[in-house]
């Protein structure tokens, strides 16, 4: 089985790094990595160099598409229809991942079947705080200092950091009644199954594309299985610019209208009808 981490990134060099800090302490490595670049500048540019040149014995590929808006959908179908992988696991740029975390969605995933998890998230002053070393040394997963930097709040963000052996874990996984709705910063598909039901819906912006692609590829038989609490990933914050509050119910009513349809395959994804082509080519 090949796979490959798909990281998504636009315009946030300091978190890129720090995420890709993370990706070089996995336990077990993906074949490759994706840098899916919504148009980014010359910064990200130079953080990604600088990674390949600390790490030559990993696979890195650069995608990168002109800066139109928020077209995060776009990128990712690109980085699907070329990735050589079989099972895909795609993280956000601005995610640091337990060392465990790609080797939990490769022990998981299958065909017919996409995992996907959640997310801690820290705060601005606590995000500012973070740096290297703190990735290296896996303090950022700490308990301890989540919780003295406001992360751990409730119950469920507590169990969100692994506190118990992963059997336990897994356990608690399986039995939450949380809906798997994909989450697009912890989440690993087998390709063939993305290419069914076309990818990402490309008209679908900031606010929900994720959730589309979950409830068509519930659609299409392909069912969720949580990851929640056993693959740990600690979000850094950021500011939201790009988000519109109109675009947002509009997609909200798409994502009711593929639940009720029962639509599987997007019109407007790797292939736009009309266009010819392939989404496997």
């Amino acid at each position: 089985m090949h796979s490959e981490l798909i990281v998504s990134t636009y315009n946030n060099p300091r978190s890129l790094a720090l995420c890709l800090d993370s990706v070089a302490m996995q336990r077990v490595m993906p074949d490759g990595i994706c840098i899916a670049d919504d148009g980014s500048g010359p910064e990200t540019r130079a953080v990604i160099d600088a990674f390949a040149a600390r790490h030559p014995d990993l696979a890195l590929r650069h995608l990168w598409h002109e800066d139109r808006g928020f077209e995060k959908a776009a990128i990712l179908n690109k980085a699907i229809a070329s990735s050589p992988a079989e099972l895909l696991v795609f993280i956000d740029g601005d995610v640091m991942i337990h060392p465990d975390f790609v080797a939990r969605h490769l022990r998981l995933t299958r065909p017919g079947r996409f995992s996907t998890g959640s997310l801690i998230r820290l705060d601005a002053e606590a995000t500012a705080s973070v740096t290297p070393e703190m990735v290296r040394s896996g303090l950022v997963f700490d308990r301890g200092w989540l919780r003295r930097n406001r992360a751990i709040r409730k119950l469920s963000t507590w169990l969100k950091t692994r506190p118990f052996p992963v059997p336990v874990m897994a356990a608690l996984d399986l039995v939450s009644p949380v809906r798997r709705a994909l989450c697009g910063a912890n989440a690993s598909v087998w390709r063939s199954d993305l290419l069914a039901v076309n990818g990402y819906d490309e008209t679908i912006k900031y606010g929900g594309e994720d959730k589309h692609l979950g409830v068509r590829l519930n659609n299409a038989g392909v069912r969720g299985r949580h990851l929640r609490f056993s693959a740990p990933l600690v979000h850094l914050d950021h500011p939201r610019g790009y988000a519109d509050p109109d675009r947002m119910r509009r997609h909200k009513a798409m994502i009711r209208a593929a639940r009720k349809s029962g639509e599987a395959r997007t019109p407007n994804g790797i292939v736009k009808d009309g266009e010819g082509g392939r989404a496997d080519a």
